[in-house]
């Protein structure tokens, strides 16, 4: 990777959105910026110009020039802020909310078509290729979203995103191939085809009205043991904690319904979940090489006494 490869990049995808060719008329009467402004104070429910400033990265003094423009349109206005009264709340009028609906529409029109263009089998990748941009120059934290991450019960369609997600973050991020797909989905068929809802379960994460996570708890061949399986957490969602909680969800499951011991496998190059096992109190009881997925992995069983830690 170089900083010819990134420049290059940009030139194609700015030319590929059209963000520079007017003549398209996707932000006309309005600069990029203009638009990109509308758009903040369309999505915010209390900002004033110190805040947009900061978002946006903008000079204080274009911002400004830009916002006198608006007020003069009569497309905002501006008012003490109640949080800081020395700051000035900024809010669309009824006509600069018109505007910005009318530019989002523009702008989703404009992405559907492009999208239109992708064979539906592609999809799937670039948006794992768009989210690990997003991650990897996001410094690692995840893009600002919208409310907090709740676990819920699999909707229908919920079970289909877990196999599908498996197969396309593992062949991303480890180089699994196919057959690892086909696990997966033989652990999720076997689940929604045959299990007893009082002692085994799924979990869903959900982060701004979308599924970022998931693991599962069923019943293993040892009497009284459980078993945790298809933990995935999102690499936007990573961070959160969202690991954390879906694996404490199992815990306090199993516990609640009398299981006296969880276990689980997995494989020595997920290191972040394991390090996530660990903080439950998981102990590394065996490890063993082979060759699966397409790669040479180190398997690991790993193990909880619930007794022990029911405290």
């Amino acid at each position: 990777m170089t900083v010819q490869d990134v420049r290059a990049f940009n030139r194609f995808y700015t030319n590929l959105i059209g963000a520079l060719d007017y003549g398209r008329h996707l932000y006309a009467p309005y600069t990029l910026t203009e638009a990109r402004v509308l758009y903040e104070l369309a999505h915010a429910a209390d900002t004033d110009a110190a805040d947009l400033r900061s978002d946006l990265a903008l000079d204080a003094g274009y911002l400004s020039r830009i916002l006198n423009k608006f007020e003069e349109a009569g497309l905002i206005e501006r008012a003490p802020s109640e949080k800081d009264p020395r700051r000035r709340r900024v809010s669309l009028t009824p006509d600069g909310r018109a505007a910005a609906e009318l530019l989002d529409e523009r702008a989703r029109d404009s992405v559907g078509s492009l999208l239109d263009a992708v064979a539906p089998g592609e999809l799937p990748r670039l948006a794992e290729a768009m989210r690990t941009i997003r991650t990897v120059l996001g410094d690692g934290h995840p893009p600002a979203g919208p409310g907090e991450v709740v676990l819920r019960e699999p909707h229908p369609g919920d079970l289909g995103w877990i196999v599908q997600r498996n197969a396309a973050l593992y062949a991303t991020e480890y180089g699994f191939n196919a057959d690892y797909e086909g696990l997966v989905a033989r652990i999720v068929a076997d689940y929604a085809e045959d299990h007893d809802p009082h002692l085994e379960r799924a979990w869903i994460a959900e982060w701004a009205g979308r599924p970022v996570g998931c693991v599962m708890c069923v019943r293993d061949d040892a009497p009284g043991t459980a078993r945790l399986r298809l933990l995935l957490v999102e690499p936007e969602a990573r961070g959160l904690g969202v690991g954390d909680r879906l694996v404490g969800a199992v815990t306090d499951f199993a516990r609640g319904v009398g299981y006296r011991e969880l276990v689980l496998w997995t494989n020595d190059v997920l290191t972040a979940a394991r390090r996530v096992y660990q903080r439950h109190g998981f102990v590394l009881t065996a490890e063993k090489p082979h060759r699966s997925f397409g790669q040479d992995l180190v398997g690991q069983d790993w193990r909880l006494d619930l007794h022990a830690t029911g405290g």
